[in-house]
Order: structure tokens, then C-alpha cells, then sequence
């Protein structure tokens, strides 16, 4: 388990202060710009790109993040566009940027329409790709040659995945295709109607391995039934029953929640 102070834990009123905190906190990572790795560095000296996730946690943080953009003077305004880079979580498998319910057309609708951005400064697998297990070697080869994550977004679900990694899963575990869990399909099927069979039974993930390896990582939990779950991310020892609980390894972890979600934490 994590010792006591070793957690960046804020927690906040709502799932709306959350998504306050968390759009200020994306803002402020890029605006300060990604900072350069060193020169003998795989990459090449690149810049870590920021890790972004999807999901309905995810959606008032991105209405939060453009309000907060448009606010800014033009000139910042520019240069946060001309230097977002950005690598999803993950996407289904069998969906294309057309369909909307994939996550590639939720990014766009989201950042990039909004912000102006080109389709290659928001990076996903590609869901329609012929051989998904070579597609995602592809992925996490692209993120290797961008430098890996700088700041890494984080959603949690109900049964302790963090990007796609369905328990059990391990702290080594790569990017991968997988097949999803009853569970997540059930949590994920408002985006299809409320039918869980029509969620896709695959998809492309980052791995846990590309996840800890971030620079930073910014767990975002609302709601009060995550209440379980994070204290179990959060308060045992990590296992592979609850990927998430690998997080506790990283020594750069910020974790924000509402209320609801904290409610089961022992605090000090």
C-alpha cells in the first residue's frame, strides 16, 4: 500500500469542482509546453505528448478544458494548438473515426473540432485496422518515437481497469488488443443504445507498462459507486485483481475525486 503522504489526494466537492481542478491542471501542463527529454534519449530529444482518456468522467473535464482555452489571449491560444500532441488510452476494435460512437469521433467532437486541431495531434489506435494485435505494436511504437507520456489522464472503472487493462492484468502488461469484460460492456452501453452485446467485444489498449512509465499520472474518480473501487486502487496492496492498484507504484501520482468517490477512504 501506499505510505502515508505519498498520495497527491485532492478531494472536492463534486463532479464538477473535479472537472474544474482537472481542466486548470491540463491547461497549465500545456502551456507549459512538453518538456524536452534528453539528447540521448530513444526518442531523439522529442517531447512527451499528453495521455488523454475517454468517458463520461471525461466529458465536463474537456467542456471544462475549452472554456478555459477561450479565455485565453489569441496568441496563447495559437500556440497551445501548435503544440498539442496527444495519444489516447485506447479504442474499440471495429469501429471507425466515422462511427460516433467511436473514440476517435468522441476526440474530435470533444478537442478537435473545438480547438482546431489536426487529426494527427490526437493520436488513437486505429480501430479498423485489419490485424489488431499488429495495430497495436504500431501504437505503442509511435508513443515510444514521440518520447512517452508526459502527464497521463486516467479514468477508473467499476471493476478497477484503467485504460482497457480488465483485471486480472499486471503491472508489466504492454499495449495489446484485449477482449473486454461483461462488466465494462455493461458500464459502456448507454453509448449504444443500453444494449451491453453491442458494445464491441475488443479493443486496442495502452498497457500498464506504457501507463507507469509516464511522467505523471492523474487518476480522475467521481461518483459514489467508485467508492469501492478506489479504496481498493488505493488503501490494498496492489494485485492483479485490480490493475488500477499498480498506480500506487508511480511515484508521481495525483489522484481527484468527488466526495461521493473518496467516502470509503481512510483518511488520516
Amino acid at each position: 500500500m501506499l505510505p502515508p503522504g505519498a498520495l497527491d489526494l485532492q478531494i472536492l466537492p463534486d463532479a464538477s469542482a473535479v472537472a474544474r481542478l482537472v481542466a486548470d491542471r491540463l491547461l497549465r501542463e500545456l502551456l507549459q509546453g512538453r518538456p524536452e527529454l534528453t539528447a540521448d534519449a530513444p526518442s531523439g530529444g522529442l517531447r512527451q505528448p499528453l495521455g488523454l482518456a475517454t468517458g463520461r468522467t471525461m466529458e465536463p473535464v474537456y467542456a471544462a478544458l475549452l472554456q478555459l482555452v477561450q479565455r485565453l489571449p489569441a496568441a496563447e491560444r495559437q500556440r497551445l494548438r501548435a503544440g498539442w500532441l496527444s495519444f489516447n488510452l485506447d479504442e474499440y476494435v471495429g469501429l471507425g473515426p466515422d462511427d460516433p460512437r467511436s473514440f476517435r469521433a468522441f476526440m474530435t467532437a470533444a478537442l478537435g473540432q473545438p480547438l482546431g486541431l489536426e487529426p494527427g495531434q490526437l493520436q488513437l489506435p486505429g480501430g479498423l485496422a485489419p490485424d489488431p494485435a499488429v495495430e497495436a505494436r504500431r501504437y505503442a511504437e509511435a508513443l515510444a518515437r514521440a518520447g512517452g507520456i508526459g502527464l497521463q489522464l486516467l479514468g477508473l472503472g467499476l471493476n478497477g481497469h484503467v485504460g482497457f487493462n480488465e483485471p486480472p492484468c499486471g503491472p508489466e502488461a504492454p499495449c495489446r488488443a484485449l477482449m473486454l469484460s461483461a462488466s465494462t460492456r455493461c458500464q459502456n452501453a448507454a453509448a449504444f443504445g443500453g444494449d451491453p452485446q453491442a458494445v464491441p467485444a475488443m479493443a486496442i489498449s495502452l498497457g500498464l507498462a506504457e501507463i507507469l512509465a509516464a511522467r505523471q499520472l492523474l487518476l480522475v474518480v467521481t461518483g459514489a459507486a467508485k467508492a469501492t473501487i478506489l479504496r481498493r486502487c488505493l488503501q490494498e496492496p496492489p494485485c492483479a485483481a485490480v490493475p488500477g492498484s499498480w498506480l500506487q507504484r508511480h511515484p508521481q501520482l495525483t489522484v481527484v475525486a468527488d466526495a461521493a468517490a473518496a467516502a470509503e477512504l481512510a483518511l488520516p
